[in-house]
């Protein structure tokens, strides 16, 4: 994926699924994949998660207020909102400011 990194604003997830409702979550993950790269301001994500449970998703907004739109979607909110009764036993965000970024691919 190619970006303009300066200046955009990562949404950093961690969480700890509780794996309740594997297929409720799964389907949720997809719809809001989905819904967030339809956003203004999208520029994309990266998602990990270990055996445990827990998982890492950055996902990168052109700005601030791209950023606050996305986590005051409705259905984002919705989806957010079942997620803390059932899916995670805990999750932290933070939001932060690329200065600099760069990335290597083996040819």
């Amino acid at each position: 994926m190619q970006r303009e990194d300066e200046g955009e604003v990562a949404v950093i997830f961690v969480s700890r699924r509780n794996g309740e409702d594997a297929a409720g979550y799964d389907a949720a993950a997809a719809a809001m994949d989905a819904l967030a790269a339809a956003q203004p301001g999208y520029r994309g994500v990266d998602s990990v998660r270990d055996g445990d449970g827990v998982g890492i998703t950055i996902s990168y907004w052109a700005d601030t207020v791209s950023a606050q739109a996305w986590r005051d979607h409705p259905e984002h909110v919705t989806i957010r909102e079942r997620g803390r009764a059932c899916w995670y036993d805990w999750y932290r965000v933070t939001v932060a400011t690329t200065t600099r970024a760069y990335a290597w691919t083996r040819p």
